[in-house]
């Protein structure tokens, strides 16, 4: 698990880390309101990942075209749901 956020900080026992990834994944899931996520669309997309979860308030059709036409898969879905029915 990687997490990226703005500033350092932790969830649990995972630390934050403002500075931008360059790990391969193979899921990454949004947490970020669309407008927000504009200025993450090339960075997001370079990463390559297999998958793209927009979680509840992400949803984001122009973005998730954008993905669709790299490669790389999106579902709208709660990544906890997910995860607590076995289903990630």
């Amino acid at each position: 698990v990687v997490a990226y956020g703005i500033r350092s900080g932790e969830i649990g026992e995972v630390q934050i880390s403002p500075e931008w990834p360059n790990d391969e994944f193979d899921t990454i899931t949004l947490y970020l309101n669309p407008t927000r996520q504009e200025e993450y669309y090339d960075r997001i997309i370079a990463l390559n990942p297999k998958r793209i979860i927009f979680n509840p308030g992400t949803e984001n059709p122009a973005f998730e075209t954008m993905l669709s036409e790299n490669g790389i898969d999106s579902e709208q879905a709660c990544t906890l749901v997910l995860l607590s029915i076995g289903a990630y």
